[in-house]
């Protein structure tokens, strides 16, 4: 990863990020970070992948996904990837999702 301006990689920086971002524990909060931290582009693409994530673990076809949500069929063929042999991430987010309370 590159080297950003004062010494510190992108890899620093995002788990710095990460650790501000677990910390945060009201969702007014973490939402205007988001807000401040994104455009509207990379929220708006942010939203279409983690839409299409609970259809996917449904067994949804991409075709039928993209027609529910308008997401690309690329994206959602990215997201199943990340899904089955990623990070875990989706997974992990998956379980919070589904112990979280409503908001």
């Amino acid at each position: 990863m590159k080297r950003r301006q004062g010494g510190r990689s992108t890899e620093e920086v995002l788990r710095e990020l990460t650790d501000v971002l677990t910390a945060m524990a009201d969702p007014v909060e973490t939402a205007a970070f988001l807000e401040d931290l994104c455009t509207p582009a990379e929220l708006e693409a942010l939203a279409d992948r983690w839409a299409v994530v609970p259809l996917l673990q449904q067994g949804m076809s991409y075709r039928a996904i993209h027609e529910a949500t308008g997401v690309s069929v690329t994206t959602v063929g990215r997201v199943a990837r990340c899904l089955e042999g990623g990070a875990g991430g989706y997974v992990a987010a998956l379980r919070h999702r589904d112990t979280a309370p409503a908001t």
